[in-house]
């Protein structure tokens, strides 16, 4: 749009010039020749700069840079502050990548989507979530938190937008109903917030705060390497409140389904296998995978007790992240692995990202 109106602005500018020129026979065809390739070139500028700004980036992360929100933990479960940049190391697909570190800024803007299943054995569960809305409150209450509230069982649905007004989110909390009792669409719930949470701000901090059973049931919108795509693509850091119907706990998850110790391939992981792995751990345990892929925290709870407790940890957590981040050396498209370690010696646990994804290129129109 202010191509174009650059475009008329620009016509009106040499019309009149032009129109004089024919009347007046004084002036010669050069120079009447040389005054329109003028207005044609300017044209034609005019015309790349808005193809150009219409071109996507190839790798959709900020500016080519790959976002790595990091927590670190001690043996004992108790938070590590104090680390510089070069206290860490990140590979990209085995490579060695230069870390950066933002600074936390003390008033942070946070964009945060609260994703709850209310279909299937859901209902049974609401007895054990009804501290949610109090909880949220100490996050949702602060002035620079803006939260959305996504429901789902086989459909999805957007029961709140983001806001600011944390009384609107408790109450929305509150009077959560039960869906249909077939579907927990997982799958089209996590693709549909994680784009929820790409609108907003670069410079806000996207969280999304799942609560569902293990695996998806009944997703119809969305294909699996979909929902893998856009989970990597979107610098969101995935927390999860996970129950199972079955109360089965022995799932394996991406973090743990391969060493390259262990892989006579080592680090030569193509990304055709790395994708095969993530479909298989997504089928497995849905809820948790997706929360390792984004280097977030898991809990299985069982009682209203556990739930609170974890709820209590994902407040005190939110904020003690390492907001560490690195530009790609080589950023081939599909899904990349990343592996982030500290370079001081001990018991730690880190906590961050494990993939990233960059989108094919898009081919050169005609």
């Amino acid at each position: 749009m202010i191509a174009k109106e650059k475009r008329n602005h620009f016509l009106a500018d040499w019309r009149l010039p032009v129109k004089n020129i024919k009347r007046t026979s004084t002036v010669r065809k050069p120079a009447l020749i040389a005054c329109l390739l003028v207005v044609h070139a300017g044209l034609t500028a005019a015309q790349a700069q808005r193809q150009d700004d219409q071109q996507p980036p190839t790798l959709r992360t900020q500016s080519n840079v790959v976002l790595v929100p990091t927590l670190v933990k001690d043996r004992a479960g108790k938070l590590v502050f104090g680390l510089q940049a070069s206290d860490f190391m990140i590979e990209d697909n085995g490579v060695a990548q230069q870390v950066s570190m933002d600074e936390a800024e003390p008033q942070e803007s946070v964009s945060l989507v609260v994703a709850i299943q209310t279909g299937r054995s859901a209902v049974y569960e609401f007895n054990r979530m009804k501290g949610l809305a109090t909880l949220l409150d100490q996050i949702a209450g602060q002035p620079q938190v803006e939260t959305a509230i996504v429901t789902f069982d086989s459909e999805v649905n957007l029961l709140q937008d983001f806001t600011f007004d944390s009384q609107q989110t408790e109450a929305n909390l509150k009077k959560l109903k039960s869906g249909d009792e077939h579907g927990a669409a997982i799958y089209d719930a996590l693709r549909y917030s994680v784009n929820l949470l790409g609108k907003r701000p670069e410079d806000s901090r996207r969280v999304l705060l799942l609560i569902s059973e293990m695996r998806d049931h009944g997703s119809h919108a969305v294909k699996l390497d979909d929902a893998i795509a856009a989970i990597s693509d979107s610098n969101a850091v995935v927390y999860t409140l996970a129950f199972s119907p079955t109360a089965s706990t022995a799932m394996d998850t991406l973090r743990g389904e391969w060493d390259e110790r262990s892989d006579p391939a080592g680090w030569n992981l193509d990304i055709l296998r790395l994708m095969k792995m993530t479909r298989q751990a997504m089928r497995k345990n849905a809820a948790k995978s997706v929360t390792s892929m984004t280097g977030g925290e898991y809990q299985l709870f069982t009682s209203r007790k556990s739930f609170e407790k974890f709820m209590t940890e994902f407040t005190n957590h939110l904020h003690s992240r390492y907001l560490l981040r690195f530009q790609p050396k080589d950023p081939k498209p599909g899904l990349h692995q990343v592996r982030l370690r500290l370079r001081r010696k001990g018991n730690y646990v880190v906590l961050a990202r494990s993939t990233y994804w960059v989108a094919e290129p898009e081919t050169t129109r005609h």
